[in-house]
C-alpha cells in the first residue's frame, strides 16, 4: 500500500507563445523537469490554462490516445481530418485516436482551463489504425450524488466515452468540508489531481494543482478543508504490452 504525493513545485511546467498558454505537468517531458515519469499507460498530463486566450499551431501525433477535458471556460479545436474548428464548453471532453498519424490545432479561450492527457493504447496495434476522434459534452457524462459526494463519471458504468487504451476509469469529484472515504479497486492504480480547494490526506496538506498516485488501497481518508473537485484516472499497474515510455526508456 502506498500514497505518493507530488507538490506543484515538483511537477513539471511548460508555455506557449510568449506565456500566453501556461502549463502544470505532473507527467511531462524530460526536459520540461518534474519529478515523474510515466507510468501503467499513462504517458503525458498537463494542466493548461491562458488568461487573454492563445491558439497552439497545427502539429502531428501518432499512436496515443489524446484526451482532452475543459475545467474551466471553452476551447477550441482543428483537425486535418474534419477541417473545421470546433468548440468545447466547461465539462465537455475530447478523445483523439491518433492512430496512423493526424495533425490538428487547439485554442484555449480567455479564461479557459484544461486537462490534456496521452494515454499508451499499445503503439505496435494504434499506429495501424486510421485517426479518428469524438468530442462529449458535459450532458451525456452520468452524475451520481452518494454520502454528500458528487461523481462525474468520464470514463466508466454508463459513460459514452470510448477508449482503446485498457483498463481505464475517469471520473471527478466533487466535495465539500468534512471527512471522507473514497472506495478504490486495490488492484489498479490511482492517479488524483486536485483541480481547486484544499484537503488533507496521508497527514499531508494538499492544495489547488497538488498530485498524488495511490496504489494498493480499498480506500482513501480525506479531510476537505475548503471545497474539493479531484480529477480522478485509474489504471493498470501492470499492462500486458510494452509501452512507448518502457522501449525508448522515457
Amino acid at each position: 500500500m502506498s500514497i505518493h504525493i507530488v507538490k506543484k513545485e515538483h511537477q513539471g511546467s511548460g508555455q506557449f507563445n510568449g506565456g500566453e498558454i501556461l502549463e502544470n505537468k505532473p507527467i511531462g517531458f524530460p526536459r520540461e523537469g518534474g519529478e515523474l515519469k510515466p507510468y501503467s499507460n499513462l504517458f503525458y498530463w498537463a494542466h493548461a490554462w491562458s488568461d487573454s486566450g492563445s491558439t497552439i499551431g497545427l502539429h502531428p501525433h501518432q499512436g496515443f490516445e489524446i484526451m482532452s477535458f475543459v475545467t474551466e471556460g471553452s476551447i477550441e479545436h482543428y483537425d486535418t481530418a474534419h477541417k473545421e474548428w470546433k468548440r468545447l464548453d466547461k465539462g465537455a471532453a475530447q478523445i483523439i485516436r491518433s492512430g496512423s498519424g493526424i495533425s490538428h490545432s487547439e485554442k484555449i479561450n480567455a479564461g479557459g482551463h484544461l486537462f490534456q492527457i496521452w494515454f499508451d493504447p499499445n503503439l505496435n496495434s494504434s499506429t495501424l489504425q486510421p485517426a479518428s476522434y469524438d468530442d462529449y459534452p458535459d450532458e451525456v457524462f452520468p452524475i451520481i450524488e452518494e454520502n454528500g459526494v458528487r461523481t462525474k463519471i468520464y470514463r466508466g458504468e454508463g459513460s459514452p466515452l470510448q477508449m482503446e487504451s485498457e483498463g481505464v476509469e475517469i471520473v471527478e469529484k466533487f466535495m465539500k468540508e468534512g471527512e471522507y472515504s473514497i472506495n478504490l479497486d486495490s488492484a489498479k492504480m490511482h492517479s488524483i489531481y486536485l483541480v481547486n480547494g484544499s484537503a488533507e490526506a496521508d497527514a499531508q496538506d494538499l492544495v489547488q494543482d497538488d498530485f498524488m498516485i495511490v496504489k494498493g488501497q480499498t480506500e482513501l481518508q480525506i479531510e476537505v478543508k475548503e471545497s474539493v473537485q479531484l480529477f480522478i484516472i485509474s489504471s493498470l499497474e501492470k499492462l500486458p504490452y510494452k509501452t512507448y515510455a518502457e522501449i525508448y526508456g522515457r
